[in-house]
């Protein structure tokens, strides 16, 4: 998807929805979501974009042509890690009417702290996000240097791929680095293990820093599949702590041979 023309391609008669995720997760690939919107409503169809890694204050898609929006509150907006939500966004009244009606036959809503818990995280996002972002942009540079790192896959740098779409679509390049090592999978594993300040966990979006390997972690699940993702690859949720005491952190495991 990150070349509009496959998605146009893969458009059937009966095709109702396009969901995107940009940036993905965990190989920060960006997707298009004008272009891909364009592409939807040709054939009249939604088009939902999880926006968790980017949150709101990074990413709009309904100004950019989506129809839908979703977030896990968990993330970014409750900003924490001391909640677990889910949110739905549209400027689609025919869409929210059905869905608001699944909500009330179902109860799919969250409890009245959950919701004072997102709340008061969503006060403090922007001013999270440009502390995880000026956090990240700096770690992104310096593992980007680094002798035993293969490869940076952060939107914020230059050499990103799709550094150029991300400056049209963001406004805020966020706090989610994935990068490569040498050494493969036992060196992954090695490093993940060896931080202090990046705790080793699955989640991400806190004010506190996490690091994880996504091959045996969040992405067990597709390990025997074409959707694998590399070995050697190391996902880094930035927190807002210290850069200088993140790197570091990042640098003795890195450097550790134990």
């Amino acid at each position: 998807m990150t070349d509009p023309a496959n998605v146009r391609e893969q458009m059937r008669d009966n095709t109702r929805a396009v969901w995107i995720e940009t940036p993905t997760n965990p190989l920060m690939k960006l997707i298009d979501i004008a272009e891909v919107s364009a592409i939807a409503k040709e054939r009249d169809a939604k088009v939902i974009v999880d926006n968790t890694f980017a949150s709101p204050y990074g990413q709009q898609p309904l100004t950019l042509g989506a129809d839908i929006v979703v977030h896990s509150t968990t993330k970014y907006l409750g900003g924490h890690s001391d909640v677990v939500g889910g949110v739905i966004v549209t400027s689609d009244d025919e869409a929210y009417e059905k869905m608001k009606f699944l909500q009330n036959a179902v109860g799919a809503v969250p409890g009245p702290m959950d919701c004072f818990l997102v709340l008061r995280g969503i006060k403090t996002l922007g001013v999270r996000m440009r502390a995880h972002e000026s956090n990240a942009r700096k770690i992104a540079g310096y593992l980007e240097q680094h002798p035993r790192v293969e490869g940076v896959r952060y939107p914020g740098l230059v050499s990103h791929p799709q550094h150029d779409l991300a400056g049209r679509q963001m406004r805020c390049f966020g706090g989610m680095i994935s990068f490569e090592v040498k050494g493969g999978l036992e060196e992954a594993r090695r490093i993940v293990q060896g931080t202090r300040l990046f705790a080793l966990a699955e989640s991400l979006g806190g004010v506190e820093s996490l690091i994880e390997h996504p091959g045996v972690m969040t992405h067990a699940s597709v390990a025997e599949s074409p959707l694998r993702v590399p070995d050697n690859l190391i996902r880094l949720s930035v927190g807002i702590e210290d850069s200088d005491d993140l790197i570091r952190d990042l640098a003795a495991a890195l450097m550790s041979e134990t």
